[in-house]
């Protein structure tokens, strides 16, 4: 069930090339599910515009972490230039938590993961939360990015993949010609081949997809054709971050 309730930034960090992770004080006794959201509203900023002083943000953190972590695009608007120059203990008041964009219970049923961009938070506060209580669930990400200077949370998803044996982990790039990095990895768009190198059977798994609407639309249809059970897909979009 929602709450509305004040906290306050404690932390700010680069995650990635235009992408910055900022860690609240999490109140006593607040829960929430891995994959749920929060709405964050700055008290009397210094600045606004027309988008507001509200914005809709995923948890990044898992439910067991002393803080709550989200991250974002830092695009040019007033609401992202303040918290971009926030100083520590800047109070904010948030509501939540919300949304059912969480792991389904049945086990026997692999979760597979299909992120773009900054559709990875939700998957973030997941992956963490199953490898700390030691979910028996298998999970596999696949992480869309243009260069691994974009992608956030690539040192933690790696670090995941080798402590927790029921994760596998699939990042993707798409420009490596514009990145400055060696990459050995996945390149190109997220698509049934690459799938199919991975997963022992497209049907079956629980999918969930998360990122900008262009990419949740063409995952879905991807999926779709590829005979996977509409009921079996969820998805997420992440619009104007």
């Amino acid at each position: 069930m929602a709450t509305s309730f004040k906290s306050k930034l404690k932390q700010k960090e680069d995650l990635a090339e235009g992408t910055m992770g900022f860690y609240f004080a999490k109140p006593e006794g607040f829960q929430f599910k891995a994959g749920q959201y929060l709405d964050i509203t700055l008290v009397d900023p210094p600045e606004t515009d027309a988008e507001g002083n509200i914005r809709s943000l995923s948890i990044a953190s898992a439910p067991e972490d002393a803080r709550l972590l989200v991250a974002t695009r830092m695009r040019d608007t007033a609401f992202k230039r303040v918290l971009r120059l926030a100083p520590v203990d800047l109070e904010v008041n948030m509501e939540g938590p919300m949304g059912s964009f969480t792991l389904h219970n049945n086990s026997a049923r692999p979760a597979v993961f299909l992120a773009g961009g900054i559709g990875i938070t939700p998957f973030s506060s997941i992956i963490r939360h199953a490898t700390k209580t030691g979910l028996p669930h298998h999970l596999y990400l696949f992480y869309s990015n243009r260069r691994p200077e974009d992608a956030a949370f690539m040192n933690i998803l790696n670090e995941l993949a080798k402590a927790n044996s029921n994760f596998r982990f699939i990042p993707s790039m798409s420009e490596m010609n514009k990145s400055a990095q060696k990459w050995n990895g996945e390149t190109g768009f997220i698509n049934q081949e690459m799938l199919a190198r991975y997963l022992p059977t497209l049907q079956g798994p629980i999918y969930y997809v998360a990122g900008p609407p262009a990419m949740v639309t063409a995952m879905r249809q991807m999926l779709v054709t590829a005979g996977v059970d509409e009921d079996d897909v969820r998805t997420e979009e992440f619009a104007g971050y």
